[in-house]
């Protein structure tokens, strides 16, 4: 009995290595870099919230401030009254950071389908570096504190670096189809834990002249980053003369369509495939879909929930991670700062990793579901750790490996998953807009939750921050449940034809 076209498995590199060129190489290596140091710039701000704290509340509680500024000056351009006043309103700035930043999505993925990538990405990395130098290196010089110019600049800040992810997963979904995307995208998408480690390590080795100079270093770099983009990204092979995905399988009828997501078509009835969201003809260059039929592609809304949920927890251990250590340790700020990386090597493998064990299942629902279900060990497990950095940063490796790896896989390979699928035909122009509906829904998630965080350690304690992780993550998993089940269903089903047709 022979096996059916779509569950005839092909190796998860096939495609992958007989089609790489240099050109795949560079666009790789470029939005990996491009979007790292995006990632450097939001960290730095995490990595010195102890350093602000302390500069923005006063002489009388602040015991190192007669050793950084004159008394007269110091008294008259504090922020704050107390420490816990300055802490609140750090939250209070990652939630504005973050709220923009999901409106910005929404509308940087629209405008990254109908205008050039390259440009839109280019301009975003380096008008975020003139704002993020603005915010902690210029008002620091020159001795000016305002609440209200800070939230606006961060306000500004979140909508300009909302181009960058869209943009750099649409690219890479033009260059690399779904034969091993699991296990790229999987790979590519550490580019947010490098940079986080880049932020940590550039904050870390110049925080002793300033908390404005980490600053300084990480906005300089940005914006040299922005301009070689604008130079060197290729935003399709059809800019250097090569054929774009889906055209070298309409030649090979065996093999799977490369374009065709994992989540998707395999129960679809032959009568149903009429049906596309884009019309069917010959058009070289396809309109790009809307912002709500993009909503009404299937798993789009299930995953955009559940990365709501998730995105909540990574960008909570993102934002607070080095505070939380500083705080309820009592350790140094720069140790603190260093120790959080492991949080972020957790991440790159356990990203890797899981993309490539969905890679050869096929599936990723099944995959997301295992490792959120220890992610919710490995929290209850970190939120009992010892004064003992060693063993911290175990523990802070394991959850990052559960719960990075996971967020790491909704926001690449299964957006690009998503935005691939049979009812846009392959369509390239669905890629930034898909990208931006689910990041931006997990931006409106973690922009919640950031401010959550900062009330209830102030009320509470950390101990009950841990338990609200635990809720948010197991929420992760009720969303994407109809995932799971359909796509174990269709495990089951491959594997009853198989040992059939053998």
């Amino acid at each position: 009995m022979a096996v059916p076209g779509n569950l005839r498995r092909q190796p998860a590199n096939r495609g992958l290595v007989s089609h790489c060129t240099h050109h795949h190489i560079v666009v790789f290596l470029l939005t990996f870099f491009s979007y790292s140091l995006l990632h450097a710039s939001r960290k730095t701000f995490s990595n010195v919230k102890v350093s602000i704290s302390s500069q923005w509340t006063p002489s009388w509680v602040n015991s190192t401030a007669p050793e950084l500024r004159p008394h007269e000056l110091w008294n008259s351009s504090h922020l704050f009254l107390k420490a816990e006043e300055a802490t609140l309103f750090l939250g209070t700035l990652d939630t504005i950071f973050l709220f923009s930043y999901a409106v910005g999505l929404f509308v940087s993925g629209i405008v990254g389908d109908r205008l050039n990538l390259r440009w839109v990405l280019s301009f975003g990395m380096c008008s975020s570096a003139l704002v993020v130098f603005s915010f902690g290196t210029l008002t620091e010089w020159l001795h000016f504190y305002n609440k209200w110019f800070y939230c606006c600049l961060w306000v500004v800040n979140g909508l300009l670096q909302s181009t960058g992810w869209p943009c750099v997963v649409a690219v890479m979904g033009n260059w690399f189809g779904k034969a091993g995307r699991g296990f790229v995208f999987g790979l590519w998408s550490a580019c947010a834990s490098v940079g986080n480690i880049l932020g940590a390590f550039l904050a870390s080795c110049v925080l002793k002249y300033g908390y404005e100079y980490a600053f300084l270093v990480t906005a300089s770099v940005q914006f040299a980053g922005g301009v070689i983009v604008f130079f060197g990204l290729l935003t399709s092979p059809k800019e250097v003369g090569l054929p774009e995905l889906g055209a070298d399988e309409d030649e090979a009828s065996v093999e799977e369509d490369a374009n065709r997501p994992l989540m998707g078509s395999d129960d679809v009835d032959d009568d149903d495939q009429n049906y596309s969201i884009q019309a069917t003809d010959n058009d070289s260059q396809p309109k790009a879909i809307g912002f709500f039929q993009a909503c009404c592609l299937p798993g789009v809304v299930l995953y955009s929930l559940a990365y709501a949920c998730l995105k909540l927890v990574n960008y909570s251990f993102f934002f607070w991670l080095p505070f939380y250590l500083s705080n309820n340790f009592g350790w140094k700020e720069a140790e603190a700062d260093q120790l959080s990386i492991w949080y972020d090597v957790g991440g790159i493998i356990g990203g890797t990793i899981q993309g490539l064990i969905s890679d050869v299942l096929q599936k990723r629902a099944p995959v997301l579901a295992v490792s959120l279900l220890f992610a919710v060990g490995s929290l209850f497990g970190y939120s009992r750790s010892p004064n003992s950095k060693p063993i911290n940063a175990v523990i802070m490796a394991i959850t990052g490996f559960f719960i990075g790896g996971p967020s790491n896989m909704i926001s690449s390979a299964i957006s690009a998953d998503l935005g691939r699928q049979d009812l846009v035909k392959g369509n390239s122009e669905a890629l930034a807009t898909v990208t931006g509906i689910v990041d931006g829904t997990g931006s409106i998630g973690a922009a919640v939750g950031q401010y959550l965080v900062s009330l209830i350690q102030e009320n509470l304690e950390w101990m009950w921050v841990f338990y609200f992780f635990i809720l948010m993550t197991s929420s992760t998993i009720l969303f994407i449940s109809p995932l799971i089940v359909r796509e174990i269903r269709l495990l089951l089903h491959e594997r009853r034809l198989r040992m059939l047709a053998e």
